[in-house]
C-alpha cells in the first residue's frame, strides 16, 4: 500500500505544479497596494485528485491487459551420464515446441499464456527420479514430460499420481500404465509394440530360426527383451541362449563368446546405445555373423556415431512414423538441426508433439491451473502431431501406436528398405 500511496501523491504533486490553472479560484487580485492570492477551495483540490485517480486506473487496466500467465511444464530425463544424449534430445524437442508456441501466441480462457520448461536431471536413477518428481510437484508445474527411463518412470509415477500431475513419458515398460493411474499418457510405443515388432521382423523378414537374447536388467531392457522372446517364439524362433549384463557395462566379450558357440541367426539386446554400440563392435571383432536387434534404446544417432562401421549389423524398432517420409517430419528435422546444430536421437519429436498436445488440451479445457480438468481433457484427446495421432486408451497407452524398423546407415537410423 505504501508504494501505491507514494505514486498517488507524486501524481497529485506533479499535476499541481505543472497545471496551476486548474484551480480557478486561485487567482491574483489587487486590493490597494497589496497582492492577495486566496487559497484553493476543497473543490479545487478534488479536480486533480479525480484526474490522478483516472490516470492510475488507466495504467492499472493497461497492465492487466498486457499481463501474461506463465505456465510451467516439468521435464525429467538423464541430462548427465551415459544416457545424457537421449535426455538432452528430449529436452531440445520440448524447448523447440515451447519457443514456437510463445512466438505464435497461445490464449487460454481469454488470457495470453507464456510457457516455460523446468528441466531436471534424474540421472536415469530411480531414487533421484523420485526426488525430481517431488520437486516438480512441489514447484507447481501443470504437467510433466518424461521420465525417459522405465526404471525411473514407474516409481516416479506414484509421486505424480499423488500430486495429481499429468505425465507424458516415453518410458516403454508395460507395467507403467498397468498401475491403475489416470494421470499417465504414454507418448511413445510400449515394449509390447517394440519388442513384438522386432520378433515378427526377425522371423518374417530376416527369416531367423534361432536367436540369443541379452538384456541390461533395467525395467526397459528386461521388458523389451521379454516381449521379443514372446513374439519370436510365437513365430517359430528358438531362443538358444539368454544372457544378462548391466546398464554401465562396456565389455561383453565373455557374453559374446558364449553366444558365438550357439551360432544364433540374430542377437536381441534389451538396453541402450551406450552398451549397444560397444556390443556391436565386439560382435564384429569376435566374428559373430548374427544381426544385432533391439528396441528404441539403440535406435539413435548416438548408436551410429559410437559403433562406427559395426552399426551396419543393427536393426531396431522405434515408435512413430518415419519422419523423413512426411512433409511435417522433414520440416521438423530441418528445424531441429537449425536450432541445435545436431541431428535428433529418438524421441525429440515425441516431446515436441507432447508440448503441443498439452497446449492444445489446455485451450480446450480452458485452464492452465486445474490439473484434474487437464487430465480429463488429455484422456479424450485426438491430437494430430508430427509423429502421428495421439489418442489414448483407458490405461494411457497410445491407440494403434505405429512402429518403424530402422537400420543404421552413415551413422544415422534410416527406415528399413528405404
Amino acid at each position: 500500500m505504501q508504494q501505491r500511496s507514494d505514486s498517488f501523491t507524486s501524481v497529485v504533486r506533479s499535476h499541481w505544479l505543472t497545471n496551476p490553472g486548474v484551480f480557478p479560484n486561485a487567482i491574483r487580485r489587487r486590493s490597494g497596494a497589496n497582492l492577495v492570492t486566496p487559497g484553493p477551495t476543497p473543490g479545487d483540490f478534488m479536480r486533480p485528485v479525480v484526474m490522478a485517480m483516472a490516470v492510475l486506473t488507466a495504467a492499472g487496466i493497461c497492465a492487466s491487459v498486457n499481463a501474461q500467465s506463465v505456465v510451467a511444464l516439468g521435464h525429467s530425463a538423464p541430462l548427465t551420464g551415459p544416457q545424457a544424449p537421449n535426455g538432452k534430445d528430449n529436452e531440445n524437442g520440448a524447448r523447440l515446441a515451447i519457443d514456437e508456441l510463445n512466438k505464435s501466441g497461445v490464449t487460454v480462457a481469454g488470457q495470453k499464456v507464456t510457457f516455460k520448461l523446468d528441466s531436471e536431471d534424474d540421472q536415469a536413477d530411480p531414487k533421484i527420479g523420485v526426488q525430481v518428481a517431488q520437486k516438480l510437484v512441489d514447484s507447481g508445474v501443470i504437467a510433466v514430460l518424461g521420465p525417459y527411463n522405465s526404471g525411473v518412470a514407474i516409481p516416479a509415477s506414484r509421486v505424480y499420481n499423488t500430486g495429481g500431475v499429468p505425465m507424458l513419458p516415453v518410458a516403454s515398460n508395460p507395467a507403467l500404465t498397468k498401475q491403475g493411474f489416470k494421470n499417465i499418457f504414454r507418448i511413445g510405443a510400449s515394449d509390447e509394440q517394440l519388442g513384438g515388432t522386432m520378433g515378427q521382423f526377425a522371423a518374417k523378414t530376416l527369416k531367423a530360426k534361432t536367436a540369443a537374447v541379452i538384456d541390461d536388467r533395467t525395467a526397459y531392457g528386461q521388458g523389451v527383451a521379454e516381449q521379443f522372446i514372446k513374439e519370436a517364439k510365437a513365430n517359430g524362433i528358438q531362443i538358444v541362449d539368454q544372457q544378462f549384463t548391466n546398464s554401465s557395462a562396456t565389455d561383453f566379450l565373455g557374453i559374446l563368446t558364449s553366444i558365438k558357440a550357439k551360432n544364433p541367426d540374430v542377437v536381441f539386446f534389451g538396453g541402450y546405445a551406450a552398451q549397444g554400440a560397444p556390443m556391436a563392435r565386439q560382435m564384429r571383432a569376435r566374428g559373430l555373423r548374427a544381426k544385432l536387434l533391439g528396441g528404441d534404446g539403440i535406435c539413435s544417432a548416438d548408436m551410429g556415431k559410437v559403433a562406427g562401421d559395426a552399426a551396419s549389423i543393427v536393426y531396431c524398432a522405434q515408435g512413430g512414423i518415419a519422419l523423413g517420409k512426411t512433409p511435417a517430419g522433414r520440416e521438423f528435422l530441418q528445424k531441429y538441426k537449425a536450432a541445435f546444430n545436431t541431428d535428433t536421437q529418438v524421441y525429440a519429436v515425441s516431446y515436441y508433439d507432447g508440448v503441443k498436445l498439452l497446449a492444445d488440451a489446455m485451450v480446450k479445457a480452458g485452464t492452465t491451473t486445474d490439473k484434474a480438468k487437464l487430465t480429463a481433457q488429455l484422456a479424450q484427446t485426438n491430437y494430430k502431431g508430427v509423429a502421428g495421432t495421439y489418442s489414448f486408451d483407458e490405461n494411457g497407452d497410445l491407440k494403434g501406436a505405429p512402429t518403424t524398423v530402422y537400420v543404421i546407415r552413415n551413422g544415422l537410423p534410416v527406415p528399413y528398405g528405404q
